[in-house]
């Protein structure tokens, strides 16, 4: 198989670099893009809200502790998506392998780029360079052989940086990294490992992959192979959707009442990234993972497309009451999402039944690639 290349591009703080750029009073101050309240949550913070410990999806009245000069800015999505286009443009003009992850990051495939540029590497410096003159936005960038490589590189000098994998570099990279690199292992699962003398890649290659499925089911297969650089998963650009979602890992395992704040950023998220899709998702999901690593899912669908970020928002916290768990039960991951996507609004046929309603559970483990 011929190597590939791939870029990870991951703007910058986007929605604070954003708000920083078109206002100048900005500019170098500690900035928190968040809604104030008991119940709302940090979008985004400047790096420097970081420097104070400030980072998203933590709850605002923490952040405005932590930060106390922090300047709250309201979320402005649609700016954020105006931008996030452009960038999306600048992209265009190298490869027409584009995978979006979010507004502010995507992967792109350039073993064949269309400006002619002789390598990988020069194609990221590039379409750093547009971003900066074009936008006045900074993003990181990844060079390496696949997504997997790619993204962890994209992270490595951040911010406004770019750090290249080659090939016969992978394993002198990737062996000394912590277990905490590989996507899908956050804090309880990084313990889980060190309690049996597994802190770096290199530690988790020599494990066994019967011993990795048995301890992470269909996971331990992806553990296995990532420890050794492999990622086979192709770019794929503007494939059909058939759900849109977002989940996070928490710091600490949490009970059911103390989603909450998380469960309303997540479905802001969602509800952000499906207004670009002309077709009604009629399907609402909640995930979450227990603390034991079992996967519960609750769906609700709906007679009538949603018309409001706070209306999915609280289909998601009541399917949340759906749970039936014991109240003292604690989850470490929590996920919003849409599906049952039908014909784009202009098309659509009259409604001739009402609602239904699905409740299902599956047990798993994590298989996030």
């Amino acid at each position: 198989m011929a190597v590939r290349k791939i870029i990870h591009v991951d703007m910058d703080a986007f929605y604070a670099s954003v708000e920083q750029r078109d206002d100048p009073a900005l500019r170098g101050r500690p900035v928190v893009v968040a809604w104030r309240g008991n119940r709302s949550v940090v979008c985004a913070a400047s790096y420097e809200a970081r420097k104070f410990g400030v980072y998203s999806a933590m709850p605002a009245v923490r952040a405005e502790r932590l930060c106390p000069d922090a300047v709250f800015v309201p979320p402005d999505f649609a700016r954020y998506r105006a931008v996030s286009r452009q960038v999306r443009e600048i992209f265009q003009r190298h490869t027409d392998l584009i995978e979006p992850l979010s507004l502010d990051e995507a992967y792109l495939d350039v073993t064949q780029n269309k400006t002619g540029l002789a390598t990988a590497t020069r194609v990221a410096k590039t379409i750093r360079q547009q971003i900066r003159e074009e936008l006045n936005l900074t993003a990181s960038a990844g060079v390496a052989p696949n997504k997997f490589l790619a993204k962890i590189a994209s992270d490595w000098k951040k911010p406004d940086g770019l750090f290249v994998i080659q090939p016969e570099e992978v394993d002198s990279f990737l062996l000394p990294l912590p277990i905490s690199k590989v996507p899908g292992v956050g804090k309880v699962t990084q313990k889980r490992f060190e309690e049996i003398g597994v802190k770096t890649i290199a530690h988790l290659r020599s494990l066994d992959l019967s011993l990795l499925e048995e301890h992470f089911g269909r996971y331990g297969l992806r553990l296995y192979e990532l420890a050794r650089g492999v990622d086979n998963n192709p770019v794929v650009s503007d494939r059909p959707t058939k759900s849109i979602s977002a989940e996070d890992t928490f710091e600490r395992d949490l009970t059911l009442d103390e989603t909450e704040s998380i469960l309303r950023m997540l479905a802001e998220k969602v509800w952000v990234a499906a207004s670009k899709d002309p077709r009604p998702a009629r399907t609402v999901i909640l995930k979450l993972k227990t603390a034991e690593f079992r996967i519960l899912t609750r769906s609700h669908t709906l007679a009538a497309p949603l018309t409001s970020a706070e209306e999915l928002k609280q289909i998601a916290l009541a399917l949340r009451e759906r749970v039936g768990l014991d109240p003292r039960q604690r989850f470490r991951l929590a996920g919003v999402g849409l599906s049952n996507f039908g014909e784009p609004k202009s098309e659509q046929e009259p409604e001739l039944f009402g609602a239904s309603e699905q409740v299902q559970d599956a047990v798993g483990s994590d298989d996030q690639s």
